[in-house]
């Protein structure tokens, strides 16, 4: 089983670290399981110097999230980790932990947020602080072949096609999306990675009012191979859940064979 928590994170690490410990205590006991966090679980902070400071002590955070893997039995997809970089910058990074504490995959953010949007922060410009990612992530799981990806990365069909091409067949999303491109392109976008890819999409989203002053959309989401929406949390706190069918997945891929169709593969990602 999969499941998608949708937190309020804030500026503590140790806070939300602790809100994490409370949600895991009401999780389903079906294992295996794997835990999707939002972008910015650990540290929502109010400036990239306060994330970098984070990143800089990041191992304390990591081996508290291997610990609660082994304790829960849990693998965890854990949202955006600041893993501190050369020059003053960190990656925004995805990690993946088994049930054992142990990282099984990391993918560094590719696209950075440098936008201008109509919300009460206005200029997000993550390239100041954040370190860019080269590289795309799948990896082998008890649920599927897993690709990572990170919020702002939804807007690159090019990506979620490589991924699929590298035999991705549930696709991660964790954000912190806006709630005003929220509101315009959330769900549209992620519904046409789903179709586009054939893929499961899993979205765990920050949702709310944060201490950093931002608004955050919410709605974390979980799309099937077909554009079905299988389960969505609008607000609030808490978590949703599905069982992947990859063999329908497959029956999918294989009635409608996009991907062997496709004539400008050379032109992706």
């Amino acid at each position: 089983m999969i499941v998608a928590l949708q937190m309020c994170s804030g500026l503590s690490a140790d806070a939300n670290i602790e809100q994490f410990t409370q949600q895991l205590q009401q999780l389903p006991a079906t294992r295996p399981l794997l835990v999707c966090l939002p972008e910015s679980f650990l540290v929502f902070s109010k400036s990239g110097q306060q994330t970098l400071a984070i990143a800089k002590q990041i191992d304390m955070y990591l081996q508290q999230l291997s610990n609660l893997c082994r304790q829960y039995d849990i693998w965890l997809a854990a949202g955006t980790i600041p893993i501190a970089t050369e020059h003053d910058k960190y990656f925004a990074a995805s990690l993946l932990f088994n049930n054992q504490g142990d990282v099984v995959a990391q993918y560094n953010k590719m696209h950075l947020f440098d936008v201008d949007v109509a919300d009460g922060t206005g200029a997000y410009r993550e390239s100041h602080f954040t370190q860019a990612g080269n590289d795309i992530v799948v990896v082998d799981s008890p649920f599927g072949k897993i690709g990572l990806t990170v919020c702002y990365d939804l807007r690159f069909s090019g990506l979620f096609s490589a991924l699929q091409r590298a035999g991705a067949e549930i696709i991660l999303v964790p954000s912190a999306f806006t709630t005003v491109t929220g509101a315009a392109h959330w769900q549209p976008l992620l519904t046409a990675r789903a179709i586009e890819t054939q893929s499961y999409v899993i979205a765990a989203a920050q949702a709310g009012l944060h201490e950093n002053g931002r608004a955050t959309y919410g709605h974390s989401i979980i799309i099937s191979p077909w554009g079905d929406v299988l389960s969505e949390l609008a607000n609030g706190t808490g978590f949703i859940g599905c069982q992947p069918d990859l063999n329908r997945l497959h029956a999918i891929r294989r009635d409608m064979p996009v991907q062997s169709h496709q004539r400008f593969r050379e032109h992706l990602l």
